[in-house]
Parts: C-alpha cells; structure tokens; sequence
C-alpha cells in the first residue's frame, strides 16, 4: 500500500509514469541541424540534473501482475527493472522487450510478457543493506551493496540507442565472488532454453503457434526471443571482484522482430564490445538523453513536484520507442506471465491517457508510438461495425494489442449489454472516436501534413461510423439536434447495463472527431464534399445535461440513463481529453468547477489524469490545485492495492497539468500562466502549443517578463495579452519590428519565424532566452 512521505514507491511510481516509440535510433544519427542549441542544452543539464530517485532497499513486489515499485531502465525497446533479494542475491534485473509479447486473440491469453532475470549472486553480501540511485539526466542507475567492510558498487546504463545493457562492479574492503544466472521465466505456454558457450551466457524463450508439451493455448503469431550475456575481457563467466578493479558486463537482447535469428543477433552484439566501443556507447546515450532533456523545460517554485515532473518524463523517454509495439497499460517494464487486464491496450481512456503530455513537451518522436495498433486494428473494427452495428467505418472494443490482436475478445459468449460477436465493448460505442483524440493533439501542436496522411485512413471510418449512428431529431421551436442513443456513460458492467442518452463524454468524443476532421481536411484538400454534413452536425450536437447536486448546477452523467457515477473522472472527460469546454465558455467553466468539487476524486487510482488537466481547462483554483497534485504523489496513504498507480495512464498527471498551468493553448487560443499562482515564480521553455509554435516565458514577482514565440509553420497565432491595458511590442533577433493592441491579439507569423513579445516601452526583455 502506498505509504506517505517522498518514498520509494512514490519516486519510482512517479518514475513508471507513463511510457512507449519504434525503431531505435543508432548512435550518432542525428544531424546537427536536428540538435537543440548548445544554451539550451545547458539549461537542460542545470535543471534536471539535480533531480535522482533513490531507494534504500530492493521491491518486495517483483514479479508484478500491475506496475512495478523498483528503478526503471529502458530504451524503448529494451527494459530493465532494478531489485534484489537480501537472501540469495543482491542485485537482480528482470529483462524485457517491447517487442516479445503472447500475439494471441482472446480474454486475457495475449499480451506483453517478460523475458525473465538476471540474477548477480554474491555469497558475501547475504543480507547486505541496499541501496540505488538514479540520476535523471543522464540516466545512469548506481546500486550499493554492503556488509560490514565489504562495499560493492554498481554502475549501470541501459544504452540509449542499442539494445544493450552495461553494468560495471567494483569492491572496496574485500574480495567478492560474483555468480551469474540468466533465467528466463517460465508459463504461459512458452518454451526456455539455456546455455554457456565460448565465455557468453545465453537463454532463449519462444511462444509457439503449436500447443507445446504441457503448455495451453499456443500463440498466432510465433514470437521469440534471445538475451547474451558477457563480461568484458574474459573468456569465462567467473568473476572474482578485487578492490581497486572494475569488471564490466554487457547484456544483449533481440527478438524475432529484430533479427530473424534474435538469439545469434544478441551474441554478436555482445561479442563485438570492447572498452573502447562501451565508452563510445555511453558517450552517444549521454547525448541522446542531453537532447532528450532539451526538447522542452519547466522551472517552478514548488519543492517536491519538479521531481515527480520529469521522474514521469524520464519514464516516456525510458519506455516510448517502439511503434509496432508501444507500452501497454505498465508500460515497457512488464514483470509477470499474467498482467492484470493482459497489460493491454485499454481504449476506454487508458491508452491514450500516456500520451496527453508528449505533445506540449515536444516528445514527439514518443508521441508517435500511438498509432501502429490503431492502424493495425482497421479491418477488425470494420467487421465489427458492420455485423454488430450493421453500419459503415470502425467500432473498436475496450481491450486490443498490437499487430491487430484483441486482448479482451470472448468467443462463444452470446450478445448482451457488455459483449457484442464475441467482441467486449461494455456499452461504450465511443472507443475508436477516443483513438482520435491523442491524434488531434499531435495534428494541432504540429500541423504535419505527413501526419494527417497517416492517420486518416482511420479517422474517416470514425467518422463515417457516426454519420451512421448519430440521429438527428427535430425540437420544439429549433432546427433540431444530433442525439446519441444507447451508448454507456460507464462501462456497462458498473451501470447495470442500460443504455444511456447522450453522455456527455460520447458528445465531447463526437464534437472532437468531427471538428479534427473539418480543419485536418481542409488542410489536406479533401473532402471538401462532406464538410458541409460536418459542419451541420458539430453546430447541432445536443447539449450536455446538467442537474442539481448539493445546491449546485453540475453535468449529469447522460441526458437519461445514469445520473452519477462517483468514481473515475467520465464525467468531466469531455472537458480534458475531449476539449469540449474551454476558458472562454464563461457559464459552462463554471458548472465544470462544480463538477470537479463535487467528485473531489483528487487521490483518485483512476482517472485523474483527466481531472487534474480537466480542473485546469475551467480555472479551478490554481493553489488549491497544486496542494492537490503533491499530495497526489507525495501525501495520500493507501491510494491503491500496488506500489504505484493501477496503471500508466497516470503517469501523464503532473506533466500535463503543470504545462497546461503554464501554457494553455486550448482551441488554438494561447495563454501563458492563465491557472497559475501569480505568487510563484514560474518559467518554461519551448513547451509546444497549438497550431505547430514553440513558446517560453517567465513569470516572476507576479508579471510575466516576455513571451518567445517560434512558429513552425507560419500560421496565425492568437494570444491574450498577459500585460492587460498595455500595448506588446514585438522584437526579432533583438530589434522591435511590431506594436500589437488589444486584449486578445492575432499575430501574422513566417515559418520557422522567431518572435519576442513584451510590455510596450519597456525595452527588448533582459531574461527573454
């Protein structure tokens, strides 16, 4: 159970907070055109390095069926969780890939699974104290390990651009003898192979599309892996650490979705490391965290959120990589043959909520990972539109995988509120249009038309999916409204199966979708045909219902159907994700306020990743806010059954709240500080706003200082004046160009246009960077 104070499960839960991007990227690839500025880069070391996780004692919890309470490494690709086990060893890693997982079909048979452990045994540190740091910035993990005079110390990195794992140990006040043991968990119906050949250690571990002996419902698609494990200048496995000398071992793996032959591939890039090419190795991880770092900053006067603020972006970086096979509901870091819920791809809000703040951090690279298994699904959600909705487009179920795989499907089961052909939809027609919504965010923080291009073989058939099922009916007095029948405020399961009429989250999902597809295909020249029916029914959608509770005006959980639900956040997930409310819907703002004291879920397990963010887009209270958000991560006791959050959907809360704090451009609109405390000093760098711009500021003794504007794509930006009354002068490269009036300004901008915005006669702004 979650215990209160800045503890070991709170920094590392922090830490799990949010992962998953595809093909890793090899050393040195990047160009210096794509380099973030050397005086950025500064700042990125200056700000974050300050930030370690420490733990003064090994998980109890490993393997785990949720999220794990341990130190994470990873990639992307390849991931690593830090434990021990006082009685036989103390340093133990479990091994993953995010790509070796059971591609099965069927409830709970599929799904991502670990590799297994390497065990570091130590005769002489049984029962020793234990001890790991982390430091986030340039993301090395140190352990020590000691027993009276006997200190080992641990130095490892997971590489940045290989899937390789370096762990270096040393002995102070003693000899030690150091037994090494790749062992590759058994069960679900996999198969392990084990062996020492030529001084590298091996294991092998497959899922067969043929039942093995023993073993049950074998996989569709054959996956397997190999991990090599060597050390360095030696041509056996034995290690005899003697002060003064440092040993170094290298851990390789590879799945049958990078080489054909994973276990050969993971050998060979072992046995090509020497010290010269490991120092290089480090060298280009240190540089691919330094830009990492660089992409975006934040600087706030808070004492303990910065460090749940990037340990939950250290953990995107660590674990977002892989498009064919993002992170699922824990991330890269999967620990047991059985995850809760298969550790799947949950589309009733738990997948898509890891992604939330990549986009205004500029992860975008992270952000990308989202797509392939929404991609991949299309076919099996245009079968199941068409033979249980009987209409065009896609209908998507709650639980999918990757390479099309459905998590959550139960064959043999008869139609009902929750299952529908053998598909688990629980009442919730809204899945797919959910799928939408991290998509709109990457299409507005960036304006790609690239982008656009991928997505929209998807995005039609969502669209195309609501034509069919909206209804529109005529009122009383008006022209009529678009209604939403039978569709599930909640899981079915929790609501007793009745379907509700107009949720407000269906509305909010169907208002998004339609309006992403009006501006993303206006950009792009299509559909020029259709916009006129899309327009007719973003105009018309019906309103939200709304009743009193305790005296106040707050939204009903459906126009009929379910009144209130008091867990989750379903209720206020038109607001934050679906953006159906913004700063400037005065009486809607207001009735969102109540909304959220009303459910006061503040340490909720689930959901708020959408409050907090939710609170933010209607001017909740910006003290009270952060009060909430430390406690959230550093106060409440007992807040779950596991160490951390039930999942990584999590993860994205403080980032995404804390930006949305201090640069909210919501509907294309920017505003800096607009929920901030203006007691507390404040700034930020490049977080990325709405229409492809790139913006820093600074806050400081209550007036923001300057704003810096740099426009990706040249298009309008709209911005409220920060200095109300006052005049802003515009400046590039140091020289006012612009007097710009007013208390909500559109400024012209030029692609790849830099801008510095600040009081009218006060001079080009001093801080502005």
């Amino acid at each position: 159970m979650r215990k209160p104070g800045i503890s070991r499960h709170v920094l590392y839960g922090v830490t799990v907070g949010l992962l998953t991007l595809a093909q890793l990227c090899e050393a040195g690839s990047r160009s210096k055109k794509d380099s973030a500025p050397e005086s950025l880069l500064a700042e990125a070391e200056r700000v974050v390095s300050p930030i370690n996780l420490v733990m003064d004692k090994p998980t109890g919890g490993v393997p785990n069926r949720s999220c794990v309470d341990a130190p994470l490494l990873g990639n992307g690709s390849l991931g690593a969780v830090l434990t021990g086990r006082h009685d036989v060893w103390p340093v133990q890693f479990w091994i993953m890939k995010s790509n070796f997982s059971k591609l099965r079909h069927d409830h709970r048979k599929g799904g991502p699974r670990p590799f297994g452990t390497l065990n570091l045994r130590i005769p002489k540190l049984r029962d020793c104290t234990w001890r790991s740091e982390q430091a986030l910035f340039p993301a090395i993990t140190k352990g020590l390990y000691t027993k009276g005079d006997l200190k080992v110390a641990m130095r490892c990195f997971l590489a940045a651009t290989d899937d390789v794992m370096i762990i270096e140990l040393s002995a102070e006040g003693g000899s030690a003898d150091v037994h090494c043991e790749i062992w590759p968990s058994p069960g679900r119906g996999s198969t392990q192979e084990t062996g020492v050949k030529d001084g590298t250690q091996w294991a092998q571990k497959t899922f067969h599309t043929t039942k093995p002996a023993g073993g049950t419902h074998p996989a569709e698609i054959e996956t397997s892996a190999g991990v090599a494990l060597t050390v360095l200048g030696q041509k056996d496995m034995t290690i005899k650490l003697e002060p003064g000398k440092t040993v170094t071992l290298a851990l390789a793996m590879q799945s049958n979705y990078d080489d054909k032959a994973p276990l050969l591939a993971a050998k060979k890039k072992v046995a090509k490391l020497t010290p010269a090419k490991v120092k290089k190795l480090e060298q280009a991880h240190r540089q691919w965290w330094r830009e990492f770092w660089a992409k975006s900053l934040i600087e706030i006067d808070e004492p303990r959120l910065p460090q749940a603020y990037y340990a939950a972006r250290y953990a995107q970086g660590a674990g977002m990589r892989d498009r064919d096979f993002p992170p699922g509901l824990f991330g890269l870091w999967v620990t047991h043959d059985d995850p809760s819920w298969a550790g799947d791809y949950h589309l009733n809000f738990d997948y898509q909520s890891q992604f939330y703040s990549l986009y205004k951090n500029n992860h975008i690279e992270q952000a990308d990972v989202f797509d392939q298994p929404i991609l991949d699904f299309i076919e099996r959600g245009k079968w199941y539109a068409k033979h249980a909705r009987g209409m065009r487009g896609v209908y998507y179920p709650v639980g999918i995988w990757a390479k099309g795989m459905e998590t959550s499907r139960q064959p043999g089961r008869g139609d009902s509120a929750h299952v529908e052909k053998g598909g688990v939809f629980l009442g919730q027609r809204g899945n797919a249009a959910y799928c939408l919504v991290p998509m709109a965010m990457r299409w507005y923080h960036t304006y790609d038309l690239d982008y656009a291009k991928r997505i929209y073989p998807f995005a039609i058939e969502v669209i195309n999916f609501w034509e069919d099922y909206l209804k529109f009916e005529p009122v009383e007095g008006g022209e009529g409204r678009y209604v939403i029948y039978g569709d599930s405020a909640h899981e079915s399961i929790h609501t007793g199966g009745q379907g509700d009429l107009n949720s407000p989250l269906g509305l909010g999902l169907v208002h998004s979708a339609f309006t992403l597809m009006l501006d993303m295909t206006g950009e792009m020249g299509v559909d020029a045909g259709r916009h006129e029916k899309w327009e007719h029914i973003v105009k018309h959608l019906s309103k939200f219902a709304t009743f009193e509770k305790d005296g106040k005006t707050i939204f009903r959980y459906s126009e009929k159907g379910t009144e209130w639900v008091p867990d989750n956040s379903v209720g206020l997930q038109h607001i934050y994700p679906a953006g159906a409310i913004s700063l400037d819907d005065t009486e809607l703002t207001e009735i969102g306020r109540n909304m959220i004291d009303a459910k006061s879920r503040w340490g909720s397990d689930n959901g708020v990743n959408s409050m907090y963010p939710a609170a933010v887009r209607v001017g909740y209270d910006p003290e009270a806010l952060l009060k909430h958000l430390d406690n959230l991560f550093f106060g409440w006791s007992a807040r779950t059954d596991s160490h951390l959050p039930r999942g990584l959907e999590e993860g994205s809360t403080v980032p995404n709240t804390i930006n949305e704090m201090l640069c909210m451009s919501h509907r294309q609109v920017l505003r800096v500080f607009p929920v901030w405390p203006k007691n507390k000093d404040a700034r930020f760098w490049s977080l990325r706003a709405e229409g492809a711009f790139l913006v820093s500021s600074e806050l400081k003794g209550g007036d923001v200082k300057f704003i810096k504007i740099h426009s990706e794509k040249g298009r309008d930006c709209t911005f409220v004046n920060p200095w109300p009354g006052m005049a802003v002068d515009v400046y590039r490269k140091g020289k006012k160009v612009d007097t710009l009036k007013g208390d909500r300004i559109v400024m012209k901008t030029g692609t790849r246009d830099s801008v510095v915005l600040g009081p009218a006669g006060a001079g080009f702004p001093a801080d502005a960077y």
